[in-house]
């Protein structure tokens, strides 16, 4: 059997797994006519395109290379598609065409119970990867005056359902924390400001859960990325690194930190 034979009969297969060819399309981003040329097996698509559509199906891209036997194997091995953690990780990357609009670099903004009165001013990437809207953060604090440097690395996945854009992250070292950020998207008429709320845990507060508002800043495809990094620690509210914008979402006394004492 054909190689292009294989993939196409394996495309099939994945396929019928699915509600409709439409979602499938609509959902990886890719023109629902070229997507059709590659099931009657007109066309075969880019190393890039298979891999996007790997990564819809949950698969890697040497998976449409095996034998039909296998790879029907493969994708109804048993409980792959009643796990728990299956339906969760099918929720990423959603709408990913209402994604792409939001697909840069950020400098995030938000408050913590570790910094109490002060500003946390990190950077991020939301950038597309093999299907998959993925994220990555940097947190550089220096505070001279407590004789603390502090230097954090976060990596994850970004979702869009109904509207709404959901950032799941993973600090990476010795001792991982989880985060969750939700943001609504860009409004009609401003490209800048993402604006949302964000729940963590504290880093000086004992690992004390807590949520605050959170807002991205938009700055844009290709940076200076050092100057990103420099913005980066901890503001007053009155420093001139704050724009107004995100000073007027953070200084309201509706964004409270919401916090957990350790008590509890």
């Amino acid at each position: 059997m054909e190689l292009a034979d294989t993939f196409v009969i394996n495309l099939r297969f994945a396929c019928a797994t699915r509600r409709s060819i439409s979602q499938i399309c609509r959902e990886i981003g890719i023109n629902r006519q070229q997507f059709n040329r590659y099931i009657s097996g007109e066309a075969r698509p880019s190393a890039h395109n298979v891999a996007r559509i790997a990564a819809f199906f949950g698969l890697s891209a040497q998976d449409f290379s095996l034998s039909p036997k296998l790879f029907e194997a493969r994708m109804t091995r048993p409980g792959r598609d009643r796990s728990e953690a299956r339906l969760l990780f099918e929720g990423f990357p959603g709408d990913i065409s209402a994604l792409r609009r939001h697909v840069g670099y950020y400098q995030t903004y938000h408050i913590s119970p570790s910094w109490p009165g002060l500003v946390v001013c990190s950077c991020a990437r939301i950038y597309e990867d093999s299907g998959s809207i993925r994220v990555k953060s940097i947190e550089r604090i220096r505070d001279a005056a407590n004789e603390i440097q502090q230097f954090s690395k976060y990596v994850g996945l970004v979702t869009f359902w109904r509207n709404r854009i959901f950032i799941t992250e993973r600090s990476v070292g010795r001792e991982p924390m989880l985060s969750q950020t939700i943001l609504m998207p860009f409004e009609v008429h401003q490209r800048t400001y993402l604006r949302g709320t964000t729940m963590g845990v504290s880093w000086r507060k004992e690992n004390q859960p807590y949520a605050s508002r959170m807002i991205w800043r938009h700055i844009g495809q290709e940076p200076d990325i050092r100057q990103m990094l420099e913005r980066c620690g901890v503001l007053a509210f009155g420093s001139r690194q704050l724009p107004a914008t995100v000073r007027s979402f953070l200084d309201t006394p509706a964004a409270e930190v919401l916090t957990v004492p350790s008590e509890y």
